[in-house]
């Protein structure tokens, strides 16, 4: 199993940004993915997840209405695109493959991880 993460930069406060993770190495239909981010000395929080057909979605609350999570089963890629970003979005993000069946944000439920992509939002 392999998780690539792209697309991170730097980006100014109130801009876009649009992340990628491209699977490999098993069925990407067939399970939910997620994304993560960690801020320096902070832990790793969840982002958003969604659902192996992709009708189904979830998002913490600072995100919401800002972030949207899409994936393509055909491309075996899950992205997150991420508007209206603050200084506080900026982080490490993560996409994961969780190993449960339903949408959870709990980050022990993942047991594949991507490398990562750094997000800088400032002016």
């Amino acid at each position: 199993v392999q998780l690539q993460a792209s697309g991170g930069g730097l980006v100014q406060p109130g801009g876009s940004l649009g992340l990628s993770c491209a699977a490999s190495g098993y069925t990407f239909s067939s399970y939910v993915m997620g994304w993560f981010r960690q801020s320096p000395g902070k832990d790793r929080e969840f982002v958003a997840s969604i659902a192996w057909s992709g009708s189904n979605t979830y998002y913490t609350d600072s995100v919401k209405g800002r972030f949207t999570i899409s994936r393509d089963n055909a491309k075996n890629t899950v992205y997150l695109q991420m508007n209206s970003l603050k200084p506080e979005d900026t982080a490490v993000y993560y996409c994961a493959r969780a190993s449960l069946m339903w949408l959870t944000n709990r980050i022990n439920d993942y047991d594949y991880w991507g490398q990562g992509t750094l997000v800088t939002v400032s002016s």
